[in-house]
């Protein structure tokens, strides 16, 4: 899924053109309807000829309305730019693609609507306009198509939807981190279902019945529903367009601005450390001391300013400050953001957060200044954790993260070491529980480079994976104990053999599986499960029993009791038979009886040959050619002529 968002200049037909491609209408408000004029944001959906769905986000156009614009381009994977071809660029275009610029929205194309209005000769001349205008907007647009439509013929729409098509082969696809945020921008409530907040999710997934949070604010519940385009899913994935329908929150508890996230990671700031970035165009500088309005994400505050590498940044250029925020917003590092002029309304800078919780900070301290420069370019932790969440989420040991990050081997170690002490990564090995303890506890671990490690969130799924295979192999097989730890590890796809043991270990030790043996056979089974025979069932394997007890040494033919197979097959998994060749089965009891008969007389005298073992038992020769054969396979005895002696 992909998120579509509408730039440029008011009454250049951006709402008409959605109409046209989607058959809905963006513009919801009654107002909007009225004075036909988008004022909020609207929303649409379609899907493109390629099968791709993509959501598309209309902002208004006018400049007194570029608050809710903000509200909702931030999240974005690419930009539709709508100029009108009887009127060109105007003000808001230009105002509009730097924010795009910005907010580093790099890729797009231009719908050049109302070209049934203009001749060829004009359309043509606008073209090449357009294309100039764009020189300075994001790298992204600069170079692309610009597709003459008309939202009232149709001329040019295929184009303009395959095209889309095509920009979006280019996008790649939303990583999912484990951290879902959506910003909300639209609350309201919907009769028999209650509230309902809609946004762009970004950073992970959202599933129905997960408990969530509410930031600022601290506020906790619980996702009951969840729409996508207005049909219900059970989960949402990042990148899309999301409506979650909230149980215990009222309306008036909620606004445009907050987040919803998962609970105890994104706590709400009123201070921030960031890079800015001037606009060449701005009419101002950015002073000390001076204040702005700062958007990001649906939220809005206002800044205060402290300049901390520069006395003042001047248009064009690039610096460091520190922002004190008139109300807390929540906001993660890396984060991009617009700063506007407060009167007149105009946009004159923008950049990236680089710490959400920082100090207060002195201005120019070279010390401060280095810090950020390398908070900036990324903390090996947030690198590390951001690899550990990527897919394929499987277990790696340390020096693979090392490589997989291009860090070295000593920076990678600390990193992962101050992850596990806050619990964000978890460790697979027999000594886990006892180096996690100690990192908790403040003491110095160095993780060797063998040391398999996952992160908390990569964790949670695989376990859950794992409980779901067990869960699923119940149900197709409701006599067997349980799943066969190498059948688990082929279905989740482990390689490591010493690595797969240490994450089955740990899955023990949380209760998650629980492990039984029986005749020396393992099998993982969910906490509580037990194999439980039917009244038939249970009468099948009764006579069965009773059959083998009346002749123990010669025991009848399983077949020829009519026995279900599957009821044999459970018998023998919870020992009460041994399987000893093909057919042949001994009650569990009868075969630990004769083995140690057997290895006591080969103690005695050194071999036994199979007429001895028959005469010993009172039995007929089949069935104990059979045992002595199972012997030999299982390497207790080996045959030496016509005796069997002890293997070793």
């Amino acid at each position: 899924m992909y998120v579509i968002g509408t730039a440029g200049h008011v009454d250049h037909g951006k709402s008409t053109l959605i109409k046209a491609l989607t058959g809905i209408d963006p513009d919801r408000l009654e107002e909007e309807k009225r004075r036909e004029m988008t004022i909020d944001l609207g929303f649409a959906w379609l899907k493109l000829p390629g099968g791709r769905e993509i959501s598309i986000i209309d902002v208004p156009g006018h400049e007194r309305f570029i608050k809710n614009m903000l509200a909702g381009v931030g999240g974005i994977d690419a930009a539709l730019l709508v100029i009108a071809a009887d009127e060109g660029i105007m003000p808001q275009t230009q105002e509009h693609l730097d924010i795009l610029k910005l907010l580093q929205i790099e890729r797009g194309l231009v719908a050049l609507t109302k070209c049934d209005m203009v001749d060829q000769e004009w359309l043509e001349l606008m073209t090449e306009e357009v294309r100039e205008g764009l020189k300075n907007g994001p790298p992204g647009l600069v170079n692309a198509p610009i597709l003459p439509v008309s939202a009232r013929t149709g001329q040019g729409l295929p184009e303009l939807l395959a095209a889309l098509d095509k920009v979006l082969d280019d996008v790649p696809v939303r990583s999912d981190l484990g951290r879902p945020r959506l910003p909300i921008d639209r609350v309201f409530s919907v009769s028999g279902f209650g509230t309902v907040v809609t946004g762009t999710l970004i950073d992970g997934k959202l599933s129905v019945g997960q408990e969530i949070e509410i930031q600022p604010g601290n506020l906790r519940s619980r996702i009951r529903g969840i729409q996508m385009h207005k049909t219900k899913a059970e989960t949402a994935l990042p990148g899309n367009r999301v409506a979650v329908n909230l149980s215990g929150l009222e309306v008036g508890e909620l606004r445009r601005g907050m987040v919803l996230t998962v609970p105890g990671w994104l706590d709400a700031t009123d201070r921030l450390d960031l890079r800015v970035d001037m606009l060449q165009n701005s009419p101002v500088e950015l002073g000390q001391n001076t204040r702005w309005d700062l958007f990001m994400g649906s939220a809005e505050a206002v800044a205060g300013i402290t300049t901390l590498d520069k006395p003042k940044l001047t248009p064009g250029e690039s610096g460091l400050v520190q922002a004190r925020l008139s109300e807390p917003l929540a906001v993660a590092k890396g984060d991009r953001f617009i700063l506007r002029l407060p009167s007149p309304s105009q946009t004159i800078a923008g950049g990236v957060v680089i710490d959400p919780h920082p100090r207060r900070h002195k201005r120019f301290q070279e010390e401060i200044l280095q810090n950020l420069k390398t908070l900036e370019k990324g903390a090996p932790a947030e690198i590390i954790l951001q690899k550990l969440n990527t897919a394929p989420r499987l277990p790696r040991d340390v020096r693979a993260v090392a490589e997989e990050t291009k860090m070295e081997l000593k920076a990678a170690q600390e990193a992962l070491a101050g992850l596990v002490k806050q619990r964000s990564v978890l460790l697979l090995s027999d000594d886990a529980t006892t180096k996690e303890q100690a990192l908790k506890a403040g003491e110095a671990v160095v993780l060797a480079p063998s040391q398999a490690v996952i992160s908390e969130t990569a964790w949670q799924e695989l376990k859950e994976r794992a409980i779901g295979l067990v869960k699923q192999f119940h149900g197709q097989f409701p006599l067997k104990r349980g799943m066969n730890r190498d059948e688990l590890k082929s279905r989740l796809g482990i390689a490591s053999a010493k690595t797969y043991n240490f994450m089955v270990t740990r899955l023990l030790s949380e209760n998650g599986l629980v492990e039984t043996t029986s005749a020396g056979n393992a099998a993982l089974a969910l906490p509580g499960f037990e194999v439980k025979f039917n009244p038939a069932q249970q009468k099948q394997a009764d006579n069965l029993l009773a059959a083998f007890r009346q002749s123990p040494f010669t025991p009848p033919n399983v077949t020829d009791l009519g026995t279900d197979p599957n009821i044999v097959a459970a018998l023998t998994d919870s020992g009460d038979l041994k399987r000893v060749g093909d057919g042949a089965y001994f009650l569990g009891e009868t075969y630990d009886f004769m083995l140690k008969a057997v290895l006591e007389k080969l103690d005695q005298q050194g071999q036994i040959a199979l007429a001895e073992v028959r005469d010993m038992f009172n039995a007929s020769r089949k069935p104990v050619q059979s045992f002595l054969e199972y012997l030999d396979e299982q390497k207790i005895t080996r045959r030496v002529g016509d005796a069997r002696v002890k293997f070793r």
